[in-house]
């Protein structure tokens, strides 16, 4: 039985009266890590400009800080967002929560600032009492497959893993890269116990609508935010599950499936949103006013 196929839309300018606050995603609908999209801020902006807010939702295992600082060597316009929540931030307090407890990290040594001022100790695998998956050691090289030996070694001892990025892969420009999300997948698999702290879990979205109402001096009913995303399994299972509608960006991580960046294959499209089980309200190419 066939589900019925979203509306498609080339311009964000009609249903942005119908929303209060946006949770945008960041790598693949703003920036592809090289360079930002100038459409896609400028629809932010005129979002703010009538009255919006703009949370942007991003799995960088790093805090907001890290990440607005990375926005502006790409020129993101600041006026484009109001506050950043990262699945960093979410993992910080899960890794206070056992500060205690000395700490495995996985991960480039880009993504320490996720442990400044917390006074972690560092072990390896035989001394740790956890893990925290930040991303792989070299994604530039590297496979999940590379790390089964150490996954091996920590469900030996049954180590509690936090994935500080939940996605598995994501554009450094027209190329696709392994994040944590696929390593932790791997240590699933093997039998291991994750804390997925970022998207499409509750925790992230729970302390975006926090930020939001703080920015906006009142409670925001779910009915009046839209994510925009451009992956199935993060922005849109996410938006979804927590109970809000979602704009989903074709023109991202699903592109080369969905017949390129400049066009939408329809049936491929429905093929994949059917296989999640999932539906966005509507769908566009790419982000724009």
């Amino acid at each position: 039985m066939s589900i019925p196929f979203p509306p498609v839309i080339d311009h964000f300018a009609p249903l942005a009266t119908r929303y209060d606050v946006a949770f945008c995603d960041v790598w693949g609908v703003i920036h592809n890590g090289i360079a930002h999209f100038p459409e896609a801020c400028e629809a932010l902006r005129r979002f703010r400009a009538g009255g919006g807010s703009v949370v942007l939702l991003t799995n960088a295992p790093r805090d907001g800080a890290v990440v607005e600082s990375f926005l502006d060597t790409l020129k993101v316009p600041r006026d484009a967002w109001d506050v950043i929540v990262t699945s960093g931030d979410v993992a910080r307090a899960e890794i206070e929560a056992r500060r205690d407890q000395p700490v495995l990290h996985i991960g480039p040594e880009r993504d320490s600032s996720m442990f400044d001022h917390l006074a972690v100790r560092f072990a390896d695998v035989d001394a740790a009492g956890y893990a925290v998956c930040s991303g792989l050691y070299d994604d530039e090289t590297e496979t999940p497959d590379d790390y089964r030996d150490l996954m091996t070694a920590m469900r030996a001892r049954d180590l509690f893993m936090i994935c500080a990025n939940p996605d598995r892969v994501v554009e450094r420009g027209d190329r696709l890269v392994y994040c944590a999300g696929a390593v932790a997948d791997l240590y699933e698999s093997m039998g291991g116990a994750v804390l997925f702290s970022g998207k499409p879990y509750r925790p992230i979205y729970q302390r975006a609508l926090a930020r939001a109402a703080a920015l906006r001096g009142a409670p925001v009913g779910l009915d009046r935010v839209v994510a925009i995303g451009d992956s199935v399994r993060t922005d849109l299972r996410g938006a979804t599950g927590f109970g809000i509608d979602c704009l989903f960006v074709t023109a991202g991580i699903h592109a080369e499936e969905l017949g390129g960046r400049e066009t939408i294959d329809h049936g491929a499209l429905a093929a994949i949103f059917s296989e999640a089980g999932v539906l966005p309200a509507v769908v566009t190419r790419r982000l724009a006013w």
